[in-house]
């Protein structure tokens, strides 16, 4: 079996799973401000973000980090030297640190000191769209 292209599909399932959980996070958390008078639907929303963030957000980021840096060994290291990858690490880099800015935003529901308008968290969950339009292209057509 060709060890790259296994690790370039477990790459991608692990990068899919983990776009899914950016993408749907704030989604959950702008229900969860426009329901946050309700106790019952709150510790609902809670039990969600935490389960979604802990049990697949974060191990998909991770394994996505690892497929990724393994294809990055099979291919050869010199190809960090390219400017694709370069932007590519970048992009995602700033996609990692939105993802642990989602998890700062977990932990103020947890706690109830949440300060953010249902607004702020549609406004925010377009990040992880940008980034990825902005990676798909750099990846397939490869700049020099």
């Amino acid at each position: 079996m060709n060890s790259y292209l296994l690790f370039k599909s477990l790459h991608l399932i692990a990068v899919i799973s983990w776009m899914a959980g950016l993408l749907y996070l704030p989604r959950i958390f702008v229900y969860h401000i426009e329901n946050i008078d309700h106790k019952i639907s709150s510790s609902i929303f809670k039990t969600m973000e935490r389960k979604l963030f802990y049990f697949i957000m974060m191990p998909a980021m991770i394994l996505s980090w690892l497929f990724g840096l393994i294809l990055i060994s099979v291919i050869g290291h010199e190809v960090i030297l390219t400017l694709w990858l370069k932007l590519k690490l970048i992009l995602i880099t700033l996609l990692t640190i939105y993802h642990f800015y989602l998890g700062k935003l977990l932990n103020d529901f947890k706690l109830d000191q949440n300060t953010k308008s249902s607004k702020f968290f549609r406004i925010i969950n377009e990040v992880p769209t940008i980034l990825l339009i902005l990676v798909v292209f750099i990846v397939i057509f490869k700049p020099i």
